[in-house]
């Protein structure tokens, strides 16, 4: 089969030749129709080779849907040829926390050397893909697997996050948006759909804001150091009550501080690298923060079934195996709008 790996530290990745894979014992074999690219691809290529969990090389990619291809011996569950989406966070499959469907929080993985696909385990943008259980498989049910795949991880990740907040997320609140990539273009049409809250999206490229309007946000600002003053004033000076940072840098960690409320939700999602300073007088009064990572697996029934109900618009832009490459060369230069999908088989 075809792949793209990453395969030496600080290299690009590169379309290589492997051996189609087996399922051995409880496996499935996936062949990939759609697999989406992810910030996190780039941190993941952006570190030093010492900072590494995983030897390489590694086929990348941990968005993924397709069909299933073969069963490993003793496999129940789903059937060559089901259409699935594939969950990404794998975890040990017996902890409490696996078994409540917090694979995401499995407290045993690393330990174990257990690795989501696409980020230590062989990744979705390649032919086929090996999942190692039955359980990390959804069923699309007749979605379109190029807007499927980043339900995902970018559906997935934004659902997850806003479930947290919906405590904050009443009545004549406000959310903030900060950064509408793959992630946060989708955020706000979550919060569209499950929440009454005002939306306001920020996002240094006109043309994303414009995005963030068609796709459900009431006002978009650009984002940089007067941010914080604009939420302000369209809040009567209150803030933001619930803020989601998908850029995740020092600068965004800095205005989601400036913009919250009293007692806001405020969460680091974007892998930016910033930091948000925490402490008493340091920012508003009862405000909390969460770094939350990826989804559960009912998180991902749930968005896949709010996306057949027609309540998602996902925006995305379709390459080949042989364009992936670029696709992440245009994904690092912010210029992709949505999310980029790579069709293995196109």
């Amino acid at each position: 089969m075809r792949a793209l790996q990453y395969r030496r530290a600080g290299a690009a990745p590169e379309v290589v030749g492997l051996p189609d894979p087996e399922p051995g014992p409880g496996q499935v074999l996936v062949q990939v129709t759609a697999a989406g690219l992810c910030h996190s691809d780039l941190a993941l290529m952006q570190l030093p080779a010492e900072r590494l969990r995983f030897p390489l090389p590694l086929t990348l990619g941990h968005e993924a849907v397709g069909t299933v291809a073969a069963l490993g011996a003793g496999t129940t569950g789903v059937a060559v040829g089901d259409s699935v989406a594939v969950y990404g966070a794998w975890g040990c499959g017996g902890c409490p926390a696996c078994a409540a469907g917090r694979e995401n929080y499995c407290p045993h993985a690393r330990r174990l050397g257990i690795h989501a696909p696409g980020l230590g385990a062989p990744g979705a943008l390649a032919e086929y893909l090996l999942v190692d259980a039955a359980r990390h498989l959804v069923p699309l049910s007749g979605l379109d697997p190029v807007a499927a795949v980043p339900l995902t991880d970018a559906g997935l990740t934004s659902y997850h996050a806003i479930r947290w907040a919906m405590p904050a997320l009443v009545p004549g609140s406000t959310a903030v948006v900060i950064g509408v990539g793959g992630l946060g273009h989708v955020a706000i049409q979550l919060l569209r759909a499950l929440t009454p809250a005002r939306i306001i999206a920020l996002d240094v490229s006109a043309e994303k804001l414009a995005l963030a309007e068609a796709v459900g946000a009431g006002e978009a600002l650009m984002s940089d150091a007067s941010s914080p003053q604009g939420i302000r004033d369209l809040t009567g000076g209150l803030g933001a009550d619930v803020v989601f940072d998908f850029v995740g840098t020092q600068a965004t960690g800095r205005i989601t501080v400036e913009c919250a409320a009293v007692e806001a939700r405020v969460l680091n999602v974007g892998l930016g690298g910033g930091a948000m300073a925490m402490g008493f007088m340091l920012v508003p009064f009862g405000m909390s923060a969460y770094a939350p990572y990826w989804g559960t697996r009912g998180d991902l029934t749930e968005v896949i079934a709010l996306a057949r109900a027609g309540g998602l618009d996902i925006r995305t832009e379709t390459y080949t195996l042989d364009e992936a490459p670029l696709a992440y060369e245009r994904l690092e230069a912010g210029k992709v709008i949505g999310r980029a999908v790579v069709l293995p088989g196109g």
